[in-house]
């Protein structure tokens, strides 16, 4: 034991020597001191995308950083982030997996952290044409339909019993079963928690374990000992996820070998049908699997739960949405507000818009690595280096939105400087999904999901916070993690509306 504390020691006294003595790299953007052993990491804080947003108004926009032992280039303006983005995105498309991620080879096997190849292109490939392609998501429309009116049948029950509703847990149950449906044709969770609690819980600790900070990631030399353990808890969630689809895997070839079917097929039809033709191998299917379902289902939810608190403390903007939503399906006979009415609601999608500004559902896009050397510049400064570039989805910078960057202003979407911009990876000032060839391939569904389960929560109901609760006292504190969630759920009291009623 002694012997261990030596060896320890030593090492330690080694790298504080080398880190010492070392000077430091040219060619470099400016940035912060770092410390001897630490570099920045105390800089960081509990929300780090919003440390880096001020240490880049103080440093620059492009700035070096040494987190623990690993260095850092963080890109935080629009002409920077192009030139990451789009003009060097070959050369910074490869990945710098977190440590975690090794648990079960996923970060040798997941889309989101697999370098560009063949085995890459081929999910990508497989997600594009079968999954979010327009033709597709068309044609699944009344599977969304049917799970929003499944949400507004579960809020409709609160609201007749006079009960808040926790907002975001609600969503979060939909988006799964929208998503167990297109890829299952099937639900994997009911808005009863009990029911449920096991799945739920799952994907919440793959993204938690994942996304968290880890010593592992700043000091290299710890990962044989996972300090926190964080490797260690991520298998043993990607282990139980992977039971719960290896399951659902058995069940639909054991269909398949017995009897032919009539029904259209769904996404994991077209996985098993890749399989079939050496596309893609078994383990491919399962990671690509706790891809979609971790990637795809806390985002939208905490997305709407953002827009509902932000709606809520800004009764005008929330009379604004919900009179543009009754006006545009005014005497249409339908149950619950439809995809092909959204483009008619530009109020609601500026509320959208605002909402993925302030609260960028990813806080960072997932760091690159340059593979190459490659010049970044800004206003005469140069980085030649093949280090970790780190786009923080940071959207409050008044140099790009003016002085009331930090005020909910859907109007400012409506009209003027900003209003042609969106937020699908072509213009810079917002990429909450990413640009480029590694953009979320689930931006396109989650786009229409987005403001359709906002117009359903709007049209159907009237909302009011709980009694003793006034607009102000709504906590927007943030919760740092793979989404950027509210740190305390919101709880609202829906009241059926004049058309619910009629």
């Amino acid at each position: 034991m002694a012997t261990g504390y030596l060896v320890l020691l030593w090492a330690l006294l080694v790298v504080l020597g080398w880190l010492a003595l070392r000077k430091p790299p040219k060619g470099l953007p400016p940035g912060p001191r770092p410390l001897t052993l630490l570099g920045n990491l105390l800089q960081l804080g509990k929300l780090p995308h919003r440390s880096l947003a001020e240490l880049a108004r103080r440093h620059g926009p492009l700035i070096s950083l040494r987190l623990g032992l690993v260095p850092h280039i963080v890109v935080s303006s629009p002409s920077v982030a192009k030139q990451v983005l789009q003009k060097h995105d070959q050369l910074l498309s490869y990945r710098a997996p977190p440590d975690a991620t090794q648990a079960l080879d996923h970060a040798k096997l997941s889309m989101v952290m697999l370098p560009p190849g063949a085995t890459w292109r081929s999910l990508r490939k497989i997600c594009n044409s079968k999954i979010f392609a327009t033709q597709r998501l068309d044609a699944n429309q009344g599977f969304r339909s049917q799970k929003v009116r499944e949400l507004v049948s579960f809020v409709e029950q609160s609201a007749r019993a006079g009960q808040p509703v926790d907002v975001g847990r609600a969503v979060f149950t939909t988006t799964l079963n929208l998503l167990s449906t297109t890829i299952f044709s099937a639900d994997m969770v009911s808005h009863d928690e009990e029911s449920s609690a096991e799945f739920k819980n799952l994907v919440r600790q793959v993204m938690i374990e994942s996304a968290s900070p880890n010593l592992s990631d700043y000091f290299p030399l710890l990962r044989w000992a996972d300090p926190q353990g964080r490797r260690r808890r991520l298998t043993f969630h990607l282990r139980n996820l992977k039971n719960i689809f290896d399951r659902k895997i058995k069940d639909r070839l054991s269909s398949r070998s017995f009897q032919a079917t009539s029904n259209p097929e769904d996404f994991l039809d077209v996985l098993l049908n890749a399989n079939a033709s050496l596309e893609l191998d078994r383990p491919a299917i399962d990671h690509l699997l706790v891809d979609l379902f971790c990637a795809g289902s806390d985002t939208t939810s905490t997305t709407v739960e953002w827009a509902m608190a932000e709606l809520l403390r800004n009764p005008t903007a929330m009379e604004k949405a919900r009179r543009e939503v009754a006006e545009v399906t005014k005497g249409l006979q339908k149950e619950t507000v439809e995809e092909s009415d959204i483009g008619r609601m530009p109020y609601l999608q500026a509320v959208v818009k605002e909402t993925l500004r302030l609260h960028p559902p990813v806080p960072f896009l997932i760091p690159r690595r340059a593979v190459e050397t490659v010049e970044l510049s800004m206003d005469g400064e140069g980085d030649n280096s093949s280090r970790s570039y780190t786009v923080p989805a940071e959207t409050t910078d008044p140099a790009t939105w003016g002085s009331d960057a930090d005020v909910f202003l859907p109007e400012r979407f409506s009209g003027g400087g900003c209003g042609d911009v969106d937020f699908r990876g072509c213009h810079m000032e917002l990429i909450p999904f990413g640009a480029g060839r590694r953009i979320c391939p689930g931006l396109p569904l989650a786009a229409r999901m987005l403001h359709l389960l906002l117009a359903n929560l709007l049209w159907s109901f009237d909302w009011k916070l709980p009694e003793g609760t006034a607009a102000g006292d709504i906590s927007m504190t943030e919760n740092f993690g793979i989404a950027l969630s509210k740190a305390e759920p919101l709880l609202a009291v829906p009241v059926l509306a004049q058309k619910s009623m009629q």
